[in-house]
């Protein structure tokens, strides 16, 4: 059970690096308007409202990739509940998107897609992780 627990720790602290990282890319490809300061919310809330569809889509990826890597990390680090401890990562991931929509006022489309996406790529990557594990011994 300690095992469970720790990997889902590990898998949210994966999923969350990798949310940064792909945001931080996605800094790159649409680079922040001028005049815009993160530290306050309405900026942050007119950034979301105008950003991009192709920025909107990014995110989307970023929380859907998010919680596949982050739950295949904690399906390969649990040994009895590896698809319980990936989809409670896709879970986490689910509340996080809902946190982030009631904080900033994001597109219904993209907060249905953020609730519905990370669930069953968390089940796919306890699948592929799964399939990669070897056998208990006999």
């Amino acid at each position: 059970m300690i095992r469970t627990v720790v990997a889902v720790v590990l898998g949210l602290v994966v999923a969350l690096a990798t949310v940064l990282l792909v945001e931080y890319l996605g800094m790159s490809l649409f680079p922040l308007p001028p005049g815009i300061d993160l530290d306050r919310e309405e900026d942050l809330a007119r950034l979301v409202a105008s950003a991009t569809l192709g920025k909107k889509l990014w995110i989307l990826m970023a929380w859907t990739l998010a919680s596949f890597v982050g739950a295949a990390v904690a399906a390969r680090v649990a040994r009895r509940h590896p698809t319980g401890a990936a989809l409670c990562v896709g879970g986490l991931i689910v509340a996080g998107v809902l946190l982030n929509a009631a904080l900033l006022p994001h597109p219904a489309w993209m907060t249905v897609a953020g609730v519905l996406l990370p669930v069953p790529a968390a089940w796919l990557a306890a699948r592929l992780a799964a399939g990669r594990r070897a056998p208990p011994p006999a």
